[in-house]
């Protein structure tokens, strides 16, 4: 229940870091605006105040990127250490090809043709046919 609800947590924290960064103007931005583009008489016009908007939304991803960062060291944990003796998928796998009781799996037989000139076991093993001596 934890581990889906810091999950649910990394995923709007990681679509809100993304946002966020979209946001951002870039250095070269701020060039255009101090020459008098940028239109509306530069950042004074701006929704987030006349300091603009670099110093709020550098904020809020400094603190989602921290949420990210210890969301993520608490997944990586969770996994780790899993609660009430849980194994892992290869695990319980493992341990329940090793309980089953093995069986007898008949060999089918080889679409290959035995050389009938073969006169040891090591060449009747093999798929590949011996070459007649001349």
């Amino acid at each position: 229940m934890l581990y889906n609800i810091l999950l649910i947590v990394q995923l709007v924290v990681s679509l809100g870091i993304i946002g966020l960064v979209l946001m951002q103007h870039g250095k070269g931005a701020d060039a255009g605006a101090a020459f008098g583009g940028g239109g509306g008489g530069g950042a004074s016009g701006s929704v987030f105040g006349s300091q603009g908007s670099g110093n709020f939304l550098s904020r809020s991803t400094a603190i989602l990127a921290t949420v990210f960062f210890v969301n993520s060291l608490l997944l990586a944990w969770l996994v780790a250490h899993p609660e009430g003796g849980t194994q892992s998928v290869v695990e319980s796998v493992v341990t329940s090809t090793s309980q089953a009781p093995e069986k007898a799996v008949p060999s089918a037989p080889s679409d290959v043709p035995v050389p009938a000139a073969a006169s040891t076991p090591a060449e009747t093993a093999s798929d590949v046919p011996v070459a007649p001596k001349e």
